[in-house]
């Protein structure tokens, strides 16, 4: 491998080249392991991504392992959520997804393991008391008097547990770890519980759980995980991991952290996502405006452009902020590909050709994607009354203004070059109600031979051939950069509800083009001049929905040329 490409590679990559190289693995296995008790969000595909891509650059293969260790939160609901949106992003896991609770049965003998080791105790104290005996870093914490109990009597009492003798909260299993250490994740963990709770997957045959924390180093290990790679606000929780493999003498498993992806204008705590769902403040996980995948994919983002946006963000170790304008340029970086081009009016005002036949409509050929050349084309209707933007014409246009005014030229689209010769105004109101244009004949689009030059060119839809639509127009959630950053005078959280954008969503009446009359729920295009639009899941044939995904407006490039 030559210089350059050793400096190209992130420092997971140069870990596992090492690790490949000295011999101390001779396949990578990786996993991704979520809670299933939310939809996965824009901060998990990189998790999503890092893992898998991992996996298939070295010849491995990627676990899908549910942690499903706490029934309360959990739902199959979410299990299949989870599945359909990592197959969405492109990746695949290896054979059927994994649990956690297809281990629980390992997971108690191994606790059990831990107490005839000395190394487990079962301790009557409430979590407060817990709380109160760990104490806070600078200081060692107090040791529960729970702490010495035999190991035939922690063995029992655990057993106990199990069988369902004593009631939620009575009793914990707590690893005996290190009162005085630093890391609170060290100070006597809890690493079971009872929850009278059905789980989704086993019924009612457990009443005690594993904490995540036991659950997932162990896991690792039974699945022979290479490397664990996961976000760094588990930094602190490896020790633990690493302290536990090594007390069960069972395979250790490699934990790696890199910098968790964070965005502005965005929330990411899945807690606080559901409470969002919950309070009807958005209509479910799937609400364009959610940071989840479910929600970005019915916004119209396209898999591709989320991955190339991991990539753009990269591997690293350093925590910080990423600008949601890369997001939204990569995605706009790729709709511009992909997406055909298409007439659509969303504030419209009517537009008469006075002197064009009554009843004559030709067939204008329109290009679909000039990004696309095998895009092809299409034939769109012209007429004598049209439809054009409201903004596309004003009574008294400043010098800069291109577009249509009285007694201005501009272009049609694929069409003709008009002039406007009058206008009809509501008197109530002052609001232009129909605008009146003689066309040029012989300026047909492809067939021009006026020798008019114009400078504007507009967009239009023939009403008698223009189908009514509902577009749904969306804005970021927040108004705020950091939504769940701020402090009240004395210094208390002030809650991120307090930032919501009250102009979130906008809804509207549009028309466009006939050709979008087969338009099914997926479906993206490009609205001329106005931005990159989803067909909604909630469209039937006699409504179509469609969802603003994100506007033509680059507003990242143009940060970073300043």
């Amino acid at each position: 491998m030559s210089t350059q490409e050793e400096t190209s590679l992130n420092f997971i990559e140069q870990i596992i080249e090492e690790d490949l190289k000295n011999g101390k693995h001779n396949k990578v296995v990786t996993r991704f392991p979520p809670e299933p008790n939310g939809y996965l969000h824009i901060g998990h595909s990189k998790a999503i991504c890092i893992n898998f891509s991992m996996a298939q650059k070295y010849g491995g293969k990627t676990n899908l392992r549910f942690d499903d260790t706490n029934p309360v939160k959990e739902d199959t609901s979410y299990v299949n959520a989870i599945q359909k949106d990592i197959e969405w992003l492109g990746f695949e896991w290896d054979a059927e997804p994994l649990y956690a609770s297809d281990y629980f049965g390992k997971l108690y003998n191994y606790a059990a393991f831990l107490i005839k080791k000395g190394l487990a105790y079962v301790d009557d104290s409430t979590q407060e008391e817990i709380r109160a005996m760990r104490g806070v870093p600078t200081k060692p914490g107090t040791e529960s008097p729970y702490r010495n109990r035999s190991v035939e009597e922690n063995l029992q009492l655990f057993e106990q547990m199990k069988n369902g003798d004593f009631e939620e909260g009575e009793k914990v299993l707590r690893a005996k770890v290190d009162m005085s250490s630093p890391n609170m994740h060290m100070r006597d963990p809890v690493i079971y519980r009872i929850l009278k709770a059905h789980h989704h997957r086993t019924g009612d045959e457990w009443c005690i759980y594993p904490m995540y924390d036991f659950a997932h180093g162990v896991s690792d290990s039974i699945e022979g995980i290479t490397h664990s790679l996961c976000s760094l606000e588990f930094e602190h929780h490896r020790p633990f991991y690493e302290w536990l493999n090594k007390q069960l003498e069972i395979y250790e498993p490699q934990q790696i952290e890199f910098a968790r992806l964070n965005l502005n204008y965005t929330i990411m705590s899945k807690r606080k996502l559901l409470q969002l769902v919950e309070e009807g403040v958005v209509n479910g996980w799937d609400d364009p405006r959610m940071p989840t995948l479910s929600g970005m994919r019915r916004l119209g983002y396209t898999p591709e452009a989320i991955r190339n946006f991991i990539d753009r963000v990269g591997v690293a170790k350093r925590e910080n902020i990423i600008d949601i304008a890369l997001l939204e340029f990569c995605v706009r970086e790729h709709l511009n590909k992909i997406t055909p081009r298409v007439m659509g009016v969303l504030d419209p005002v009517k537009l008469v050709i006075t002197n064009y036949p009554d009843d004559q409509v030709e067939q204008m050929t329109a290009i679909n994607n000039p990004e696309d050349p095998e895009g092809g084309s299409r034939t769109l209707p012209f007429s004598k009354d049209l439809y054009i933007e409201r903004a596309d014409f004003m009574e008294d246009p400043p010098k800069k203004y291109f577009r249509l005014g009285p007694g201005r030229m501009v272009r049609l689209k694929n069409a003709y070059i008009i002039e406007c010769n009058d206008f009809v105004k509501d008197e109530a109101t002052g609001e232009i109600t129909e605008i009146h244009c003689t066309y040029i004949p012989n300026s047909r689009s492809g067939e021009d031979i006026s020798g008019l030059k114009v400078k504007g060119t507009i967009h239009w839809v023939s009403i008698p051939h223009a189908i009514e639509v509902e577009t749904r127009m969306y804005d970021r959630l927040f108004n705020d950069e950091n939504p769940d950053g701020h402090k009240d005078e004395e210094g208390n959280s002030i809650s991120f509800m307090e930032f919501l954008n009250p102009d979130s969503l906008h809804v509207q009446k549009a028309y466009v083009e006939p050709s979008l009359a087969s338009a099914i729920a997926g479906d993206r295009v490009q609205f001329m001049r106005k931005g990159y639009f989803c067909v909604d899941p909630d469209s039937t044939t006699d409504h179509l929905i469609f969802n603003k995904t994100v506007g033509l407006r680059d507003s990242w490039a143009k940060k970073q040329k300043k």
